[in-house]
């Protein structure tokens, strides 16, 4: 009897640790940081009624930093994506007789949360906040040759996942429905609006009734090795109808980088880890 109660307490020890052992390893996994770089290629196609009726099109390039980190929030489930961009375009009319350049800075910053997921695909939905400073710049006119184009928007946004073989497919979709925007009146000089402070009615609350955009986003990572190559599309519809001005930026891009996981910890917690050694500190 004594060998049979020694011999159920070891395995009533053995399951405890075992059980205390893949507690802690649960709770000792980190989640990683997904980002990507990349460099974008296409066409744009520009028209603003403050500069000239002819729609405009040309070459168009950008750089864009895509981060998704998850949060701590709605049980550690919210991703938080955050994405930077700079876009410039080179553009010509129709008969190629006169030039307009633009120019933009777009920062997002928009929460996912899971609301389907399995071993090889996921949907996530949310929304979040974007912000935009930019212009179109034409050399041919000489009185108001430039249109200034900053907003702010809350928007929403969806996005699907697909793992298959050694591929990750996304497809994420944005689009705003609230915020505002700058845009003057028709003939309206933008020294009189900055110099002389007649800037009245120049932001404008922006909705679906004045402000449509459409935000397509497809990527494909290709793992080699120690490197994740990410490329895919990023489609960009931007229109406005406001004080006699309609304006439209339309992008249509080919997009190629890396993507990398990483470990994003600062603090006290960067010199005073004891899973990671920092090479700094």
């Amino acid at each position: 009897m004594k060998s049979l109660s020694a011999k159920i307490k070891i395995v009533v020890t053995l399951f405890l640790t075992i059980c205390s052992i893949s507690l802690f390893a649960q709770e000792s996994v980190l989640k990683s940081t997904n980002q990507a770089t990349l460099l974008g290629v296409g066409k744009a196609f520009l028209t603003d009624t403050y500069l000239s009726p002819l729609e405009y099109n040309g070459l168009t390039l950008s750089l864009l930093h895509d981060r998704i980190n998850p949060t701590r929030f709605f049980d550690k489930k919210l991703l938080l994506q955050q994405q930077f961009q700079m876009q410039v375009a080179f553009t010509k009319n129709p008969s190629a007789s006169a030039s307009e350049y633009f120019g933009e800075v777009t920062y997002f910053a928009t929460g996912l949360y899971p609301i389907f997921k399995n071993n090889h695909f996921q949907f996530l939905g949310g929304g979040g906040l974007d912000t935009s400073l930019g212009g179109i710049y034409n050399v041919r006119n000489s009185n108001n040759p430039g249109s200034l184009k900053v907003s702010v928007n809350l928007g929403l946004s969806a996005m699907a996942m697909y793992n298959w073989r050694r591929f990750t497919f996304r497809w994420q979709v944005s689009t705003p429905f609230a915020g505002m925007f700058f845009s003057p009146e028709y003939g309206q000089s933008y020294y009189e609006i900055f110099s002389l402070g007649n800037g009245k009615g120049t932001v404008r609350f922006a909705s679906f009734q004045n402000q449509l955009a459409l935000r397509n986003y497809f990527t494909v990572d290709i793992p080699i090795n120690n490197i994740t190559i990410r490329t895919g599309y990023l489609g960009d519809f931007y229109r406005t109808d406001v004080n006699d001005i309609i304006t439209k930026v339309v992008s249509h891009q080919f997009m190629l980088g890396l993507a990398v996981e990483s470990l994003n910890f600062g603090g006290f917690k960067a010199k005073k880890n004891n899973q990671f050694k920092s090479s700094y500190y």
